[in-house]
C-alpha cells in the first residue's frame, strides 16, 4: 500500500477518534440536563456535525493547519509521525477522561515531527522560525487561553440576559445582539474575501518565495497589484453576489498573468512534475521521467503566457505541437488547460460567504425572543413552563454547537490531508483539495461522535458546575458563537476549551463559588501540556520512522 494512502487512513482515524473524544463537548450539557438520553444526544450531535459540511466552504482553519509548517519541511514521514503522536495522546487522554484538545494535539504533533526532520536534515540546530510559521503557532497558543475566556464572557452575558425578569428588556437585548452579530460577520466576510483574492493571485506564495530569493520581487508586486485592482468590485459582493462581481472583474481588470499562472499549475499536475520529483529523490530510475516532465512544463510556459492572443484552441494546438501527448490523453490535456477564470473567481469569493452562519445565529436568537414572548406574555408564566421552554431551546443550542464543532475540527484533518497531498505532488495548494477530502473528514468525525465519549461526559457535564437547561442553552449558544467567530478568523481553537469556558461562565454568572475551580485548574494544566507533549511524542516517532522510510 502506498504511504500516502496509509497517511490518509491514519488522518481519518484521527478524525474518528476526535469525534468520540470530543463527543462529550457537544452532548455533555444536553445529557446532564436530561433533555436527551445519551443515545439520542450522540445521534443529534453526529447529524449536525455532518450538516457543517454543507455550511463551511472556505476551509480557513484547514488552510491554517496545513501551513503551520513551511512547505520545505513537509514530508510524508513528518505527517505520519505527527498523526501517530496525536492519536496516541488522544487515546491516552480519552482513557483517563481528560478533556484535552484534539486540535492542539494535531498541531503539536505536526510541528514536533517537522522540527525533528529539519534538525536531522540540517545536521544540527535550526531557528524554529525557519521551520514553522511562528505567527500561526503563537496565535493558536494564545487561543488556548482566549477561546475559553471568550466562551466564558459570552456565556455570562447570555446567562445574565436570560435570567432578566423583564421580558421586553430581555428580548430587546437579544435583538441588539442579533444586529451586532450581523455586522460582525459581514466584516469577517469582507476581510475573508480580500484574503481569498490575495491567495487566488498567489500573494502569500510569492511573499515566501521573495524571502528566499529577492529577485522574485517583481512577481510579488504584480500579484499584489492585480489582486488589489479587484477590491473596488468586491465591495459590491453582498449586494450583487459572486457571479456578477466576477463578471465585472473580468471586464475591467487585466487577468492575463494570473490565468497564465493557473495554466502553469494545471500543466504541472498533468505532467505530474512534483510526484515524479519526489519519486526521483527516492529512486534514481525516475530521474529521466522527472526531467522530461519539468522540461515539458518549462517549454510550454511561454505559450501559456500568450493565451490571450492565441485563444484556448490555438494555445492547446500550439502546446500539443510543442510537446505531443498520447492520443488517449489529448482530451484530458485540453480539459486541464481550459481555465474558466470568471467561474473560478466567483467560487473563490463565494467560499467566504457566511450568510448561512449569520442567518442561523440571528434565527436562533429570533426563536428565543418569540419563545419568551409566547411563554411569558401570551401564556401565563410558570416555573414549569419556563423550564420546558429552555429544554426545547437546548435542542437548538446543542445543534448549533455541534455544527461549530464539526466545522472547526473536521477542517483540521482536512488541512493535514491536503498537506500530505501537496507533499506527494497530487495537488499544488490547499485550494486545489479534491471534494472527497472534506466529505470524508466530516463523515469520519460524525461517525466518531456516534461512538460517544462517556468518560469525558461526566467531567464536562457535572464536575465543573451543575448545569440546568437555562445554563445549558447559554453555554452551548456561547460555545457555538465562539466557534463560528474563530472559524471565520481561521484560528484552530479547541472545542473542548471553548465549551469548558462557556460552562465556567454560566457557573460564575450565578456565583463565583458555583464553579469547582480545582477541576478547572487541572484541566488548564492538561491544555497547556498538550502541544509540548504531542511535539515530543512526534519527535520520538519521527526519529524511529526515519530509520525505516
Amino acid at each position: 500500500m502506498e504511504f500516502i494512502v496509509i497517511i490518509i487512513i491514519l488522518a481519518l482515524l484521527f478524525d474518528y477518534i476526535n469525534g468520540f473524544h470530543d463527543a462529550a463537548n457537544s452532548i455533555a450539557t444536553v445529557v446532564s440536563t436530561k433533555v436527551l438520553t445519551p443515545f439520542q444526544a450522540v445521534l443529534w450531535a453526529a447529524f449536525f456535525n455532518f450538516v457543517a459540511f454543507l455550511i463551511f466552504k472556505d476551509h480557513a482553519v484547514a488552510n491554517t493547519i496545513g501551513k503551520t509548517v513551511f512547505k520545505d519541511f513537509i514530508t510524508l514521514p513528518v505527517i505520519f509521525s505527527g498523526l501517530i503522536a496525536a492519536i496516541i495522546w488522544n487515546l491516552l487522554t480519552w482513557w483517563y477522561g481528560i478533556p484535552s484538545s484534539s486540535s492542539h494535539t494535531l498541531i503539536g504533533g505536526f510541528a514536533g515531527a517537522a522540527v525533528t526532520h529539519a534538525m536531522i536534515q540540517n545536521g544540527g540546530w535550526m531557528p524554529l522560525g525557519d521551520i514553522i510559521d511562528s505567527g500561526k503557532i503563537l496565535k493558536t497558543i494564545k487561543f488556548i487561553f482566549l477561546a475559553p475566556l471568550i466562551g466564558m464572557i459570552i456565556s455570562m452575558f447570555y446567562t445574565l440576559v436570560m435570567m432578566t425578569y423583564n421580558t421586553w428588556i430581555k428580548c430587546g437585548i437579544l435583538a441588539l445582539t442579533g444586529v451586532a452579530i450581523w455586522f460582525t460577520f459581514i466584516n469577517f466576510q469582507e476581510k475573508k474575501i480580500d484574503e481569498n483574492m490575495e491567495k487566488f493571485f498567489k500573494v502569500d506564495k510569492y511573499t515566501l518565495e521573495v524571502k528566499k530569493d529577492p529577485s522574485k520581487q517583481e512577481k510579488l508586486d504584480h500579484a499584489i497589484e492585480d489582486s488589489h485592482a479587484c477590491f473596488p468590485y468586491i465591495a459590491d459582493y453582498e449586494k450583487k453576489g459572486g457571479k456578477a462581481v466576477a463578471e465585472n472583474i473580468v471586464k475591467n481588470v487585466d487577468l492575463d498573468r494570473v490565468i497564465a499562472s493557473k495554466i502553469e499549475d494545471k500543466l504541472k499536475l498533468f505532467f505530474k512534475v512534483e510526484q515524479l520529483k519526489i519519486l526521483a529523490e527516492k529512486d534514481p530510475s525516475h530521474k529521466e521521467a522527472a526531467s522530461f516532465a519539468k522540461n515539458a512544463v518549462d517549454s510550454l510556459k511561454p505559450i501559456a503566457k500568450n493565451h490571450a492572443t492565441l485563444g484556448i484552441d490555438g494555445m492547446t494546438t500550439a502546446m500539443l505541437s510543442k510537446v505531443p501527448v498520447q492520443p488517449d490523453k489529448i482530451a484530458e490535456f485540453k480539459k486541464a488547460v481550459n481555465i474558466n477564470i470568471q467561474s473560478d473567481l466567483a467560487k473563490e469569493m463565494d467560499k467566504a460567504n457566511n450568510r448561512i452562519i449569520r442567518f442561523g445565529l440571528i434565527g436562533m436568537l429570533a426563536i428565543m425572543i418569540l419563545s419568551f414572548i409566547y411563554n411569558e406574555k401570551i401564556k401565563t408564566p410558570s416555573a414549569q413552563r419556563t423550564a420546558n421552554n429552555f429544554k426545547k431551546l437546548q435542542l437548538l443550542s446543542s445543534a448549533a454547537f455541534s455544527i461549530g464543532h464539526g466545522g472547526n475540527d473536521a477542517q483540521k484533518v482536512m488541512g493535514i490531508i491536503a498537506a500530505a497531498l501537496i507533499a506527494n505532488g497530487n495537488i499544488v495548494d490547499i485550494k486545489s483539495m479534491p471534494d472527497w477530502v472534506p466529505l470524508s473528514c466530516y463523515l469520519a468525525i460524525s461517525l466518531g461522535t456516534l461512538s460517544g465519549g462517556w468518560k469525558i461526559v461526566k467531567t464536562m457535564g457535572n464536575k465543573i458546575t451543575k448545569v440546568t437547561p437555562l445554563e445549558g442553552v447559554c453555554a452551548e449558544t456561547a460555545g457555538a458563537t465562539t466557534l463560528f467567530l474563530t472559524e471565520q478568523m481561521g484560528i484552530p481553537v479547541s472545542t473542548t476549551h471553548t465549551i469548558t469556558g462557556a460552562i465556567i461562565g454560566v457557573g460564575a454568572a450565578k456565583r463565583i463559588n458555583a464553579v469547582r475551580w480545582g477541576v478547572t485548574i487541572n484541566l488548564l494544566w492538561a491544555w497547556i501540556l498538550t502541544i509540548p507533549i504531542s511535539a515530543l511524542l512526534a519527535a520520538l516517532t519521527y526519529f524511529i520512522v526515519s530509520f525505516f522510510v
